[in-house]
């Protein structure tokens, strides 16, 4: 299945990139870049197929069963420019002109020292290296970073000055998971990329997780009254479980301390399973479905900005403590 799945991908890609990409790529002057141009082509194929599946499946779920009316289709209007910006590669292009070079240069450098990337997909050969196995293998490895980096993203007081822009969204629905600061996605890919990098994920089974972690996130933020039941619950994260992490003084907060004062922390980190937040003790599920939002926005009218630029822009002020 994997297999069939990989070559009717390939087979897409190949067309899209000798029908559109390839004479895009000739006209322009950049034939040395050819072969970059056919796997960012890749990525293209994947955040169409992507926003093809978000239209029409997701969407007319959050129409059959929403949390909340939706009042502020500006709001969303700006989430869908951050959906068509990562989802279309614009945001992964920038990277490869930036972290890529950076990243290949790194892991070559400690190849000529004598220090090889681990390949977790020999830990066990004849077992691991199966397809399904190694991608299985992978999205575990990757589950528990991303866990680590959201907690880390809540805690640090210089990460959710970045981060808070992605809670600051009273209207949450499917397009709200790519609403996060370009700095913010910028750190959040090194370490991705990084990990990548030192456990020897091939190109295309890292393609393959990035579209699949994606299309999950979107569905968690979708504006649609869902729950998984007790069991499920506890298998697989929820629209109602990532909904409590974007809860206003719920998700993004600690229990007050002695002082009365809220601290930085919160619960329901996990991207994709709920076990490390079941291991680490983050875990909330209560059926609720409350407002989301940031505290301050909503009790002291922080300002965190309606469109692209100005969202960017405050976002900066914040992490240099002027807004």
């Amino acid at each position: 299945m994997m297999d069939f799945l990989g070559d009717a991908f390939g087979a897409a890609q190949q067309w899209l990139f000798e029908a559109v990409v390839q004479p895009v790529v000739f006209a322009a002057g950049l034939g040395n870049l050819v072969e970059d141009a056919f796997d960012a082509t890749g990525w293209l194929l994947v955040g169409l197929l992507q926003l093809a599946l978000l239209v029409a499946v997701v969407g007319p779920l959050q129409r059959w069963r929403p949390v909340e009316p939706v009042t502020d289709r500006a709001a969303i209007r700006t989430d869908i420019l951050y959906t068509l910006i990562h989802r279309l590669g614009v945001f992964r292009l920038a990277l490869f002109f930036t972290l890529d070079p950076l990243a290949d240069e790194l892991f070559g450098f400690l190849r000529t020292q004598g220090i090889a990337t681990f390949h977790l997909d020999q830990l066990w050969p004849g077992v691991t290296d199966i397809a399904l196995v190694s991608f299985l293998l992978y999205l575990l490895v990757f589950d528990f970073v991303e866990y680590g980096i959201h907690r880390a993203q809540h805690q640090w007081g210089w990460w959710w000055a970045l981060h808070s822009l992605h809670h600051s969204q009273r209207q949450m629905t499917m397009w709200s998971d790519n609403r996060n600061h370009l700095l913010d996605d910028l750190l959040h890919d090194t370490l991705i990329v990084v990990v990548a990098q030192a456990i020897g994920v091939p190109p295309g089974q890292f393609v393959a997780l990035v579209a699949f972690t994606q299309l999950s996130e979107s569905f968690q933020h979708a504006n649609l009254k869902l729950w998984y039941g007790s069991v499920g619950e506890r298998l697989w994260i929820s629209p109602r479980f990532h909904r409590v992490h974007h809860a206003i003084g719920i998700g993004h907060e600690s229990p007050a301390a002695a002082d009365g004062k809220p601290r930085l922390g919160g619960v329901n980190f996990g991207v994709l399973l709920p076990y490390w937040d079941m291991l680490f003790g983050t875990a909330n599920f209560e059926c609720r479905f409350d407002a989301t939002g940031v505290r301050d926005q909503v009790e002291q009218g922080r300002d965190y900005g309606r469109g692209f630029w100005s969202q960017q822009w405050l976002g900066l002020k914040r992490l240099g403590g002027r807004a």
